[in-house]
């Protein structure tokens, strides 16, 4: 769960605020019949702090108060957690014309141009897909993309993959303090 905290509060936050263009979606997949599936949302989402206790502590709590329920649960603001069969949720998130497989046997990010409007990624934790995700994101024909040549915790590839996507976003922003 630690790693899990790190993802979540390293894709939303900023120094004073939070990215509210962001989703994130965590899938848990215990197996299918008790799978979880928790949804945040930048643009709606509250209680969220930058340490990783609290976004871990906040995480398990949403977890805990929605287990007994049959459908997602909107447990805090921009924060919903429910049910799901993992591998056709990763199917029907992979077949997203925006997606991508963040992985260590991918082209380099900086070559890859992204869609308009953004993207979603796959990110794995730290224990590589297993054979029958494999076989799903492959089945979807995903590019696959790497941030660099090491391999890295998902919390630093978030970072960096936002870090990407922020230069191109404004390439010709002058730095703080005034032009260059």
């Amino acid at each position: 769960m630690d790693e899990v905290a790190r993802v979540a509060s390293n894709a939303f936050t900023l120094s004073n605020d939070l990215r509210r263009d962001t989703e994130l979606l965590i899938l848990f997949s215990l197996d299918p019949a008790r799978g979880r599936e928790i949804s945040l949302s930048g643009a709606r989402l509250k209680f969220l702090n930058p340490d990783e206790r609290s976004t871990a502590a906040l995480l398990k709590n949403a977890l805990a108060r929605a287990t007994p329920s049959d459908r997602p649960t909107e447990v805090s603001p921009g924060l919903s957690v429910g049910p799901v069969d993992p591998l056709a949720r990763l199917a029907e998130f992979a077949r997203r014309p925006d997606a991508v497989w963040l992985t260590e046997s991918g082209g380099p990010i900086e070559g890859w141009p992204s869609p308009e409007g953004g993207f979603a990624a796959v990110l794995s934790d730290p224990s590589d897909p297993t054979p029958a995700e494999v076989a799903v994101l492959e089945a979807a024909g995903l590019p696959r993309v790497r941030v660099g040549p090491r391999s890295l915790r998902s919390s630093q590839v978030v970072d960096l993959v936002h870090h990407e996507f922020d230069r191109r976003e404004e390439p010709s922003r002058p730095p703080p303090g005034g032009p260059a």
